[in-house]
Formats: C-alpha cells, structure tokens, sequence
C-alpha cells in the first residue's frame, strides 16, 4: 500500500467516515462519542467488518479543521479515532485541535505502526497479522482482544502479559461468531476475573 509523503499530508487525513453515535466497545461502552474513521490500513485482518477502509487512496483528504469542526457541531466531548489503521497517520495535528475544542482524544488501534498524537486513552486491539510495537504495550489503557476460535484465548493472556498493570483486560467475540464465541468468553471470564466482556453493543441496538 503506497502512502502519501509528510509533505501532502500536512494539516490532511484520509477520512472513510466520521459519525455521532455511541460507543459500543470496550470500557467506554455506552458513551456518547464523535468517531472519526481514517482510511488506510496494512493489518488485513480476515474478519474485519470495514474492509472498504483499508485502501487509502479511496478516501478523501480532509483538512484537521474541517473534521475538528464538524465534530464540535455535536454536543459530545469524547472522540474516538480508529479505522483501518489511525496510526499510519501522523495524529499530532488532530489531537491537538480536538484538545483545543475541548475534547477528550480516544484511540483504537492494531499499535503495529509508531504512536502520534496526545491521547487520553489507547485501546490497543493487537491482531495476528500483523503484532504491535513492543514500545506501545506499556501505553495502553485498554487491552481489547478479538476472540476468533478457542485459541484465541491463550493468545490473549500473552498480551496480557506485557501490557501495563493499570491495564483494562476485555475479550471480545467476533460478531460472526458471536453465538458459538460468547458462552466460551463467559466462562472464561468467570474462571479468570481480571478479564471483561466487551460486548459490541452497537450492533445490537442498530447505531454506528
């Protein structure tokens, strides 16, 4: 995947979409929230439910202002960047004037790219296609693990093993599986406690 150069992407960030809704994931679950979805992403994972935003070059390039503002037109005060993959692109820019504008600055992210930007909070969602940094692990306020197949969950603990102790721990079904997945992550939670369910709650009550 060819990205642009630092120079065309000053004060621009390829946007597949940028929404009000709420949060249905992880520890900010059932938050009003500002997602703004960047393009481009070299994860490639096999379940991912926004294939369209993997190519860059399929998604306009939209001034930091403009994205800022048309996040401030909506009363909520926490923003949430993911994608794709956000940190392929260089977030100082838009952590700073989302600060600014009074904004509480989220991420989600694979953490398989260098960290940018001024966060409040790191969901790191570690994939096997491609690993995070080591250099992120230690950042994240957040450990969000997909759980595919069973053994997923030994996978998961492995992450676990390296994240920080202030670390909140979450399995998450993938949704196509979601029927078979979720009785597994149940019991597994309650013979392993430090774990949380992250249960993907905007796709039951039908929002973004």
């Amino acid at each position: 995947m060819e990205l642009m150069s630092a120079a065309q992407q000053v004060g621009v960030l390829p946007v597949m979409e940028a929404f009000y809704t709420i949060q249905g994931e992880g520890f900010h679950q059932g938050k009003a929230a500002y997602f703004i979805r960047l393009g481009g992403c070299d994860v490639g994972c096999v379940w991912c439910d926004v294939k369209d935003s993997w190519d860059i070059n399929r998604h306009p390039q939209l001034p930091v202002a403009e994205i800022v503002a048309a996040a401030s037109a909506w009363p909520g005060r926490l923003a949430v960047v993911t994608g794709g993959e956000p940190l392929m692109h260089d977030c100082t820019a838009l952590t700073n004037q989302l600060h600014q504008a009074g904004f509480t600055t989220n991420i989600e992210t694979s953490g398989s790219w260098p960290l940018s930007g001024e966060w409040d909070w790191i969901c790191l969602s570690p994939k096997k296609f491609k690993a995070p940094l080591p250099e992120i692990l230690p950042l994240a306020d957040e450990l969000k693990v997909v759980i595919f197949n069973k053994t997923d969950f030994e996978w998961a603990e492995q992450w676990a093993a390296r994240v920080a102790p202030h670390c909140k721990l979450f399995l998450q079904p993938e949704w196509s599986k979601s029927a078979a997945i979720t009785p597994l992550i149940i019991d597994y939670i309650k013979n392993n406690p430090r774990w949380e369910f992250s249960l993907q709650l905007h796709k039951y009550i039908q929002v973004p």
